[in-house]
């Protein structure tokens, strides 16, 4: 087996650009679908902020271009530390669709409810995929690990910004339907 590289996809261009001596190509194509899910993220909060709708809607949008640029932020990250450790990059958004954790979930019902509740998903996807490459790299590949687990921070506190904004409209309405049965 000294030409194959244990881990890697076969269907399409493996992560890894040559042998793998170091054993790193499993955790590049960990960090290679993670970098998709980043790349499909961007682009879902992005979108998502130009079509939100309804209830707090300003206050939705904003949230999500913040949350776009972090995800941005995160691609860079593992693009760096996958080319660190030999690999390539996915370099188109076809590629993107196809090795992702976590599918692109597109605005198609505007309602910025439904936008919250389809993000609060994906990000638990993605807290549920940094959990993989912790398990992956921890003992192993310490500056992976660590780059992981602020990303996960992050990923949850996303997840948890989202969450509230659920909440918030949980409770108003909550309290406009008691105000109607009162009258």
């Amino acid at each position: 087996m000294p030409n194959e590289m244990k881990g890697c996809r076969t269907d399409e261009k493996t992560p890894c650009a040559g042998p793998d001596p170091a054993g790193n190509c499993a955790v590049v194509e960990l960090l290679s679908r993670a970098y998709c899910d980043e790349w499909l993220a961007v682009l879902q909060y992005w979108t998502a902020a130009q079509v939100v709708k309804g209830f707090v809607r300003e206050g939705v949008a904003k949230e999500l271009k913040e949350h776009a640029e972090e995800e941005l932020e995160h691609a860079e990250k593992l693009a760096q530390r996958i080319q660190e450790l030999g690999g390539e990059i996915p370099i188109s958004p076809d590629e993107y669709g196809r090795r992702c954790n976590c599918q692109y979930v597109a605005p198609s019902d505007p309602c910025s409810y439904r936008i919250l509740v389809q993000s609060i998903a994906s990000e638990r996807c993605a807290i549920a995929v940094y959990q993989k490459i912790l398990e992956a790299t921890a003992g192993k590949d310490m500056i992976t690990y660590h780059m992981a687990l602020d990303i996960m921070r992050e990923e949850v506190e996303h997840e948890h910004d989202f969450r509230q904004f659920k909440e918030d409209i949980d409770a108003i309405m909550k309290r406009m339907e008691s105000d109607c049965k009162k009258r």
